[in-house]
């Protein structure tokens, strides 16, 4: 009998029985072997390796086989080549396995291939419903209409409050840090490096840094060198500066108050940590102070200090285990976003103890996000800071499931400066309409996310809906900016993104606690209105046009980390996705290999498509980027055991350790220890040594 796998790729890449491919771009025509450019050859190595998936009653099956064998021999795609192959074996074994495994999913996979068979069919949404089945499960329940998914998904996220937080946030401005990331880069490709406005010593150590190998991708990281209007180091300050000044007009707090701003710093390249501080320093020495905010400039070098010079001495009454390898892998913000977004949280923690006990939460914004604060008390009635007043967060209640929780964590929205016009209800991410072809065919997380945020982000108390006093809603669909996390729940439930996530490190982040607590589980707590104006495509499209290929990369490397995440958290990866369907969810697949290798050949054969007047320039760089990180990571995943149970085993002692420390260090303050008292002397020191210079001789 015929793969019945290889029946749905060929259905969804070439012309069969008399249908058109389901992705709109015949594979055959992609495939012209006698073509041998380096862009042609990645071009018929895509088309090859998507022939070859369709098994060998495809025409050109043989020729496709046997190119990738012929490539296989020159040296310069040795690596694609050898990704292609693998990925024919990874993706056969995993589907087999999964039919071995799994009835239904064996079921599904039948349903598709005899659809696939059918005469006569299109890309409608009987066709969704049966080839999304197989790769997209989560979309399939979000076609038809949009009502429908948001009701049910609102009513799992109902939360039976049981109680009001006893001890709230009253004064914002002192008891909430505003925390946020800097990500910086290298200058935008040809630009003069000579002419860049920066001392010699800088400029020397760019030309040897642009040599480097790129460590780490960001979404769209800080370029040196971009003009100041465009520069997120500085717009999300000044747009906090002005939310906080706005905030003494309406007196929501005192004329000679300002709010404190900690900042994480990280960086692409290795090189970068030489200079990042005198980049930095150079860029808030050129513009205008921020008189309202107290800013403070993490970099690895600090957090190096930090962990050597307090939490280690901290951790040498605890016998036992590598303390300097535990607490260095999990404390610092060099790496992949999941690292400096715990460090972040975790520093709210180590602030409270070691800095200032009156601190009670913190609030975390994207550098390219502010507060509009005129729209929010025209539509919402409160300010910025007034939204943190409610008792609701930090409240106890019971899930949908019947589940005790804590709404230990806040989450508010997003609007696009573009449509801040018609609302501050106006959802950021627009309902598709029509769902296109490509690569959508089999992953298509923008209708899950639509649908996701207009039943989360946008639902408003009140009107049929829980009334915000007695009934509220819990979120999983979380941004990494505009989240708020109380300083006593992130001590008690110790929840952490694992360092090596480096897409969707918000919402990755309540994974590690959905159900680690048998009292009570950890939760983000729904607050209308807690919205900010999202301004990225308004002043940062040179740096998201020039991270855009590293971004979808690392939308692939997501579905990977987070579906061997979910399966080494300690429940069953069904408890897990019964929580956190439809969006984050989507990222959690049952045939986690399957879906990149399909995603990623069918994106090339769009890119390919549209790409044959720059030689495949664009589609030759995505493969080639997409090798180099994927091979890797998809070695390690496949050798059993799951990779990701030890680490995060890890990861969760490392930071058990750090909030261990703490809570010796603060029982040691409380008896007067001189140990403790000298620790938190040290501490103070170090974070003196990080308050912006400008500011180090104001009170």
């Amino acid at each position: 009998m015929e793969d019945p796998l290889a029946i749905v790729i060929q259905r969804l890449v070439d012309e069969t029985g008399g249908n058109s491919p389901l992705s709109g771009i015949p594979v055959s025509g992609q495939f012209r072997p006698e073509e041998k450019n380096d862009g042609d050859i990645a071009r018929n190595l895509n088309a090859a390796f998507l022939i070859v998936l369709s098994g060998p009653k495809h025409p050109l099956y043989s020729r496709a086989s046997g190119y990738l064998n012929v490539l296989g021999e020159a040296g310069g795609w040795t690596n694609t080549v050898s990704f292609f192959r693998e990925g024919l074996r990874r993706i056969g074994e995993e589907v087999t396995s999964a039919c071995r495994s799994d009835r239904d999913f064996a079921g599904v996979l039948e349903a598709a291939r005899a659809w696939c068979l059918a005469p006569a069919t299109d890309w409608d949404d009987e066709a969704r419903q049966k080839i999304w089945a197989l790769f997209f499960p989560e979309g399939a329940g979000c076609l038809g209409d949009p009502q429908g998914p948001i009701a049910r998904i609102r009513e799992e996220r109902r939360v039976q409050v049981t109680g009001l937080n006893p001890d709230p946030i009253t004064d914002p401005a002192r008891q909430i840090l505003f925390m946020s990331n800097l990500l910086i880069t290298l200058p935008r490709d040809g630009e003069d490096l000579d002419g860049l406005p920066y001392g010699p010593r800088l400029i020397r150590e760019l030309k040897e840094i642009v040599q480097e190998k790129q460590i780490y991708w960001y979404d769209h990281p800080i370029q040196i060198g971009v003009e100041d209007p465009n520069n997120e180091a500085l717009y999300g300050l000044r747009g906090l500066d002005r939310a906080i000044a706005f905030e003494k007009q309406r007196g929501t707090l005192g004329p000679d108050e300002r709010v404190t701003c900690l900042l994480s710093v990280s960086v692409t390249h290795n090189g970068l940590h030489r200079i990042v501080r005198d980049y930095l320093k150079a860029v808030y020495a050129a513009t205008d102070p921020f008189p309202h905010l107290k800013i403070y400039l993490f970099s690895e070098v600090d957090a190096e200090r930090i962990l050597e010079q307090v939490l280690l001495p901290g951790a040498a009454q605890y016998p036992g285990g590598d303390h300097r390898r535990l607490l260095g892998k999990v404390f610092g913000v060099d790496g992949e976003y999941g690292r400096h977004y715990s460090f972040l949280k975790a520093l709210s923690a180590y602030w409270q103890v070691m800095i200032d006990p009156g601190t009670k939460g913190s609030f975390k914004l994207d550098m390219d996000q502010v507060f509009d604060q005129e729209a929010l008390v025209a539509e919402t009635g409160e300010s910025a800071l007034e939204h943190f007043l409610t008792p609701l967060w930090g409240a106890e209640g019971v899930d949908a499931d019947g589940r005790a929780i804590e709404l230990g964590m806040m989450a508010g929205a997003l609007v696009n400066e573009k449509d801040i016009g018609h609302g501050l209800f106006t959802p950021d991410v627009p309902m598709p309409d029509p769902i296109p072809r490509g690569e959508a065919v089999v992953f298509f997380s923008p209708l899950p996310q639509a649908v996701s945020t207009r039943a989360e982000m946008m639902a408003r108390y009140g009107r049929g809906m829980p009334d915000g006093r007695e009934t509220c809603l819990q979120r999983i669909h979380v941004t990494g900016g505009t989240c708020a996390a109380l300083v006593q729940s992130i001590r008690r439930h110790r929840p952490f993104t694992p360092t090596r996530i480096g897409r969707a490190e918000d919402q990755a982040y309540l994974l590690s606690s959905l159900f680690r607590d048998t009292d009570r589980g950890l939760r983000y707590l729904h607050k209308p209105g807690l919205i900010m104006r999202h301004d990225k495509e308004t002043f940062a499209g040179q740096a998201i046009a020039g991270a855009r290929a590293g971004k979808y990369v690392g939308d692939l490397v997501r579905i990977l980390l987070f579906s061997y995440y979910a399966r080494a958290l300690p429940w069953p990866v069904t408890e897990t996705k019964g929580v956190v369907d439809p969006f984050t969810g989507c990222f959690i697949s049952r045939i986690p290999f399957t879906v990149v290798y399909l995603r990623l050949g069918l994106k090339v054969l769009e890119t390919m498509a549209r790409d044959v007047s720059s030689g495949n320039a664009e589609g030759m760089k995505l493969l080639t980027l997409a090798v180099d990180r994927l091979e890797g990571l998809l070695r390690e995943l496949e050798a059993p055991p799951n990779p990701l149970i030890e680490a995060c085993l890890e990861e969760k002692r490392g930071w058990d350790l750090f909030y261990d420390v703490l809570d010796g260090i603060e029982a040691g303050l409380a008896k007067g220890d001189k140990r403790a008292v000298l620790l938190r002397q040290k501490a103070r020191g170090l974070v003196h040594d990080c308050l912006m210079e400008t500011d180090r001789q104001r009170p």
